[in-house]
């Protein structure tokens, strides 16, 4: 049996279908759909199992009170029980009038499981408190802390500080007692990426 011969005013269409699913592979099926036939024109990456030439029943689309230019995005369910998410867009000829319709189907099972791994992996549930034993003198957690929350303050983060910034930041981390730790002004040095010659002289420049 021979294939049905392509319409060449569809050819724009195939390749944005190609292009999508080429760009999103393996995850999106692309399903052109002529409006005209009511015949499936064309499919990229087949996840479906439907065919061209297969009925599109889309006769509603044909109407000129349709308004809708993208449709969605709607779930359905694929043959192999996958879960779809899917978008479909209706293209029109230069007088306006309803040509094709665009299903992109996105299979989003994978993601959701991924998801799924993720959210138990990161589960608060499974934490305990903080051991006293082991963060009752961890100067650097609470260097940590009182940093983040300086930053969150002010809507900074740690790449956009500038001099005045760091200045700033190393005297308010002095005045919560931060450099009685051990080597603490090591690692601020270290955390803020200054020297540490430059932190000794903003706290000598407390001193004095």
């Amino acid at each position: 049996m021979n294939a049905p011969e392509k319409d060449p005013a569809m050819d724009n269409y195939r390749a944005i279908a190609d292009a999508i699913a080429t760009l999103f592979f393996p995850h999106a099926e692309v399903v052109l759909h002529d409006l005209r036939t009511q015949k499936i024109d064309y499919i990229a990456n087949n996840l479906s199992k439907r065919e061209v030439g297969d009925d599109a029943a889309l006769e509603d689309m044909l109407s000129d009170d349709v308004s809708e230019r993208n449709i969605g995005p709607y779930e359905k369910l694929n043959w192999d029980g996958q879960k779809i998410r899917s978008l479909s867009s209706v293209l029109r000829d230069s007088d306006g009038h309803p040509l094709a319709v665009l299903c992109i189907n996105l299979n989003i099972s994978l993601f959701e499981n991924a998801k799924a791994a993720l959210d138990l992996f990161l589960s608060p549930s499974k934490l305990i408190p903080q051991p006293d034993s082991l963060f009752r003198d961890d100067w650097q957690e609470r260097i940590n802390t009182f940093l983040h929350a300086w930053l969150r303050e002010r809507q900074l983060s740690l790449n956009l500080l500038t001099r005045d910034h760091k200045r700033e930041l190393v005297l308010a981390l002095h005045a919560e007692g931060a450099f009685k730790g051990k080597s603490a002004s090591n690692y601020v040095a270290n955390v803020l990426n200054m020297g540490r010659a430059t932190v000794y002289k903003h706290l000598k420049e407390l001193k004095g």
